[in-house]
């Protein structure tokens, strides 16, 4: 098999001309070794209709494989020169020829400095661009941030407004005066659910 990897040539294909050799080759081996064996059964067929026969199946096994190898050894030279070949004259690109994804290199080319160039800021520009982009991240991650603060922060507002309507209702406008009220509030109703609890264990009870 040929080294070279032929990759303008795997660009046109879709496959190297290498992989297209090895399948051709193992295609050939696969139908030799197919014939070889069909081979064997006729011959074992026609010996088995001879009256008297002295030979095994293992004697025609033996002398099926020698032959195999024998023809497997000429069938390797042969497909080694007509490899060189192919990858030569038929699945070569010439060096003349650029492909139409290609032409605009013909209309615009450049030196290898200038490629050289052009590649190191391809590489500023992705680095900046990765950048950017956790940078991106980290400022969507803040602003959500702040989305959840925003929404707990209304939440607080909300609760004073309600603290305070609850005042302006029962006559205190200050808002300590509010809370004030709300823990005495608060504590009245422990005292009755209390009294409830016991009232209702006393009843159980009796």
């Amino acid at each position: 098999m040929s080294v070279d990897p032929m990759t303008y040539e795997a660009q046109f294909f879709g496959f190297t001309p290498q992989t297209c050799m090895l399948r051709i080759y193992i295609a050939f081996q696969d139908y030799l070794f197919e014939v070889m064996q069909a081979v064997e059964q006729v011959i074992l067929k026609k010996l088995g209709d001879l009256p008297g026969c002295e030979i095994s199946p293992v004697q025609v096994r033996k002398c099926t494989e020698k032959f195999l190898g024998f023809m497997k050894g000429r069938f390797d030279n042969l497909f080694g020169k007509m490899e060189q070949l192919f990858l030569q004259l038929i699945l070569r690109i010439p060096p003349n020829i650029l492909l139409p994804e290609d032409k605009p290199q013909e209309l615009h080319p450049c030196s290898e400095e200038e490629f050289r160039l052009l590649q190191e800021e391809i590489e500023q520009l992705q680095e900046k661009y990765k950048t950017e982009l956790g940078t991106k991240q980290a400022l969507l991650a803040e602003l959500e941030e702040q989305k959840i603060m925003q929404a707990q922060l209304k939440q607080t507002l909300v609760l004073f407004d309600e603290l305070e309507n609850a005042g302006r209702d029962h006559g205190t406008s200050d808002f300590r005066e509010s809370l004030v009220f709300m823990v005495q509030n608060s504590r009245k109703l422990q005292t009755i659910r209390d009294t409830v609890e016991r009232e209702g264990k006393r009843m159980k009870i009796l």
